[in-house]
């Protein structure tokens, strides 16, 4: 189901930085470099609720472009960030047939960071990879 929006010029700069974000979480413990490698501190991790708040809204955008869901394993989710999703597309469609594209994207960014936040509060992803 197309929204009358522009194809989105910047993925390939999206997936960038995304992989940039998620390669940070690689960091050492604490930011510390290591003695043997004589290097400098790395900088601090990314923090979970933003990287879950990133890749919830990336995927909001493609799903509301595209029409379509991918399963929550192909997209990189885990099954708790993938209802965050669904209930955000949802809300999403709502706003953007009320008032438009541009509020639909304000939504987007807003539920994701609010929602993500919510859901690491309440213990997040816990052991089990599907949660």
């Amino acid at each position: 189901m197309a929204t009358g929006r522009a194809p989105r010029t910047g993925l390939v700069l999206g997936l960038a930085v995304l992989i940039g974000v998620l390669a940070a979480g690689c960091a050492a413990p604490d930011g510390a470099a290591s003695a043997r490698d004589g290097g400098s501190p790395s900088p601090s991790a990314t923090p979970r609720e933003e990287v879950c708040a990133t890749i919830v809204a990336y995927w909001a955008r493609e799903v509301l472009d595209t029409g379509t869901y991918g399963d929550y394993q192909s997209m990189g989710l885990s099954n708790g960030q993938y209802e965050i999703l669904r209930k955000i597309v949802d809300a999403a469609r709502a706003e953007s047939g009320r008032t438009g594209p541009r509020a639909e994207d304000r939504l987007i960014e807003r539920r994701a960071r609010t929602d993500c936040a919510a859901w690491y509060r309440s213990g997040g992803p816990g052991e089990e990879p599907w949660r």
